[in-house]
This record gives C-alpha cells, sequence and structure tokens, in this order.
C-alpha cells in the first residue's frame, strides 16, 4: 500500500493537482484537499487494497474532502459560492475513469500577464514540478520566505483577478510563452542538476520538462523558440549516462567518455535545431541550443571550438545579460584563454556579489584557482561551494577534488 501510494504521488501528483486547481479555482485549497485525500488512502487502501484506478480515487476523495472543508469554514462569500458551484459542476464519477490531463492549462493559468514574471515562474514551478519552497528558492537565487511570500501573493492574484484555468486563444499565445518556456526550462535545470539528495540528476523532472515542450511545440508548431528550447534539452540530456561515474560521482564534461553519449538523443537535438533555424529568427533559446550544439560536435575535450561559444555567449548576453550568463561565459573564455583570463571576470566585484550564495559560482571560481595552482585558495571555495549545495553526489565530488590537494583529516568544513 505505501509504496503504491509513493508511486502515484511521484507519477501523478501534478496531474492530479492540476486537475483539482481547475475546478476548485483555489491553489490552496486544491493542496489541501489533496493532503487529506493521501491521509485517507494510508487507511482505506490499507482496509481494502489498492483501488484499480488510485489517480482517479484521489481526485474523488480530494473533491470530497475539498467540500467538507468548504462547509465547516466560516467561509468568506466568495468560498460560499465557491462551494455552491462545485457541488453542481463537477461530477468527477465514481474514480475509475482515467482523470484528464490539465498540466498545460495550469502553466498558462500561472504565466497569466496579470502576475509578475517571477511569480508566474516560482509558482508553476512550485505547483506543477512539485519542488519544495526551498528548492525552488535555490532555483531562483533568493531566499526560501521570500520565494514563499512571491508564491502567497501569485496564488491570491489569481483568485481574486479570477484569472481563467484555459489554455489561451491563438492570438494571445505568443505573449504568454517566455514566461512558458521559462518555467520548463527551470524544471528541465532542477532535474538536470537536484538541488538536493543523493543523484545528480532528478530523472523524471527532466523527463517531465521535454514532455511539456513537445506539447507547446504542438501548440505553436511556427514558434522557433520552443523547438530551440527543445533541441537544448536533447543536447544535454544526451550526456546523462556520462554525467556519473561508477559510484554516482559527478564527471565533468571535460573528463567525460563520449562514447557514453546518446547519439539518437543528438541527432534528434540536431534535426531540432536545424528546424528552429529554418524558421524567421532565432533568439536566446536557440542561441543556448547552438552552444549546445559546439560542444555535442567535438569529438575530445581539446578540439572544442571554445571561441565560437564565446561569441555565442556574447550573443546571448544581449537577450539575457544575467549573472549565470555572465559566469557561463567567463568559463569559456577561461578554455578559450586560460584560466587567468575567466578568473578575472568571475572575480568582477558585481558578479562575484550576485553569485555569493549560489554554489556552481564557487565551485567554478574553485576550478580556475586549481589549475592555476593557487592551492589554499581553491581549497576555500571548494569549501564553500559544498557549503551551499544539498546534493550529496556533489559534496562527494567536492570531497574528492579536496583529497587531491589537502590531508583528507583536514576536511572538516567549520560552516557545516
Amino acid at each position: 500500500m505505501v509504496q503504491a501510494l509513493e508511486t502515484v504521488w511521484v507519477r501523478d501528483r501534478s496531474r492530479i493537482l492540476a486537475t483539482l486547481i481547475g475546478v476548485l479555482r483555489d491553489f490552496d485549497l486544491a493542496e489541501d484537499a489533496l493532503q487529506d485525500a493521501v491521509a485517507s488512502a494510508t487507511v482505506t487502501w490499507a482496509a481494502h487494497g489498492v483501488p484499480v484506478n488510485p489517480a482517479g480515487w484521489l481526485v474523488t476523495t480530494a473533491r470530497r474532502k475539498a467540500i467538507d472543508r468548504l462547509r465547516s469554514t466560516s467561509a468568506s462569500e466568495r468560498r460560499q459560492r465557491a462551494w455552491g458551484e462545485l457541488a453542481i459542476a463537477w461530477d468527477i464519477g465514481d474514480g475509475i475513469e482515467p482523470i484528464p490531463d490539465d498540466r498545460l492549462r495550469l502553466i498558462f493559468t500561472c504565466c497569466h500577464p496579470a502576475l509578475t514574471l517571477d511569480a508566474q515562474v516560482a509558482l508553476t514551478l512550485r505547483t506543477l514540478g512539485g519542488l519544495s519552497t526551498e528548492d525552488v528558492a535555490k532555483a531562483f537565487l533568493i531566499s526560501g520566505p521570500a520565494l514563499a511570500q512571491r508564491i502567497v501573493r501569485a496564488k491570491r492574484k489569481i483568485r481574486e483577478a479570477g484569472i481563467a484555468y484555459r489554455v489561451p486563444s491563438p492570438d494571445e499565445l505568443p505573449d504568454r510563452l517566455g514566461a512558458v518556456m521559462a518555467v520548463i526550462t527551470l524544471i528541465f535545470n532542477a532535474g538536470y542538476l537536484a538541488p538536493r539528495g543523493t543523484a545528480l540528476v532528478n530523472v523524471d523532472l527532466c523527463d517531465e520538462a521535454m514532455r511539456l515542450v513537445t506539447v507547446v511545440i504542438d501548440l505553436l508548431p511556427d514558434e522557433s523558440e520552443p523547438v530551440s528550447l527543445a533541441a537544448m534539452m536533447h543536447f544535454q540530456d544526451a550526456r546523462r549516462a556520462a554525467r556519473v561515474d561508477a559510484e554516482g560521482l559527478p564527471v565533468t564534461m571535460e573528463e567525460q567518455d563520449r562514447s557514453r553519449w546518446d547519439r539518437d538523443k543528438l541527432a534528434r537535438g540536431l534535426e531540432l535545431l536545424g528546424r528552429a533555424r529554418g524558421m524567421e529568427r532565432i533568439g536566446p533559446y536557440g542561441l543556448k541550443a547552438s552552444i549546445s550544439a559546439v560542444h555535442a560536435a567535438a569529438p575530445r575535450p581539446d578540439l572544442t571550438e571554445w571561441g565560437s561559444i564565446v561569441r555565442l555567449y556574447d550573443a546571448l548576453l544581449t537577450w539575457e545579460p544575467t549573472p549565470v550568463v555572465r559566469l557561463n561565459r567567463a568559463v569559456a573564455i577561461a578554455m578559450a584563454d586560460g584560466p587567468d583570463a575567466g578568473l578575472a571576470l568571475v572575480d568582477d566585484p558585481d558578479l562575484a556579489g550576485d553569485l555569493v550564495d549560489y554554489h556552481l559560482f564557487h565551485a567554478t571560481r574553485a576550478d580556475l584557482l586549481r589549475r592555476l595552482g593557487r592551492r589554499d585558495e581553491a581549497i576555500a571555495a571548494y569549501r564553500q561551494a559544498r557549503h551551499l549545495t544539498d546534493n550529496a553526489a556533489e559534496h562527494r565530488f567536492i570531497d574528492q577534488r579536496l583529497v587531491a590537494m589537502v590531508d583528507p583529516t583536514d576536511l572538516t568544513d567549520p560552516t557545516d
């Protein structure tokens, strides 16, 4: 029973929650009702067995729990109306039939132009991806409490403004596309480098992001950027098997066995990028996909065309002048012109200030210092990177780097 509940939670949580939000028009009520339904499942399934359709059972039970909550609450006029509409407008049946997939509608609801872009991305990633507020905050490089307040305000705005739960009409889609793609990208990134846990990669999140971008491409077949985003994801996901060794330790791209890269995914990435380039214009996702394509084309790390990558990052900065893009450009310059050139950019006070809590900034700086033979500074930077990530695989990777430079008994980080 426990295994069945865990399976349906991991596999179907976002789909169930999207259905509930669509009916209840209230994010918090939907989340609370789903939690109530899960609590009931632990008792009912243990006594009577797992239902034929566990996801449908949870939806039906959550609906009933929502009605119970509305009945028992000293409700506002809005919630009283919501209960009346709920009682007559939604007959989900007995939980045997498959539930609809409303996740794309949920994305576009969260990405409504009445919300700020940050709120759009944060709310959708938190709700659709099922990540904790802390994990989403890491993706935003902001504090957990600040992110929580952003999500609360977004939910309130959707509720008070009566934002429709639907896929926009064709003439509205282009204006909503940027936020939707940012959401999908962050879901993919959260899977590509898991914020916490023992595994480097969260395969489910990567696969979910790739599925969602395919749906967007189907909706907007003439837009180049969703196709470019899909290409970039295929290039990056092609390296999945080579990114960790037999013990689950991360392997840098420079050290990866490129024979383990998935050739079918690389070919699909090239096909998608070619399709995007054949359209009217190339935007930031086209540039990112092109950077990934340069990496994919190099049979060996020393044959990577780093000069081309630097030029692509120069162009990307005109679209996205963000600290993370500047950091990635600095890495490319380090590979093209030497680690001292890259470190000079990394140590720019403005960049360092923006990324002070970003563990990959410190890991990058540590690697450049290591290459320059500045041992003590590299050790300090690696320790700071380790302190800022909760991913056990990355901890082990950093420890491995430290062992190569220091006495293993001197690995204790006083900030841990």
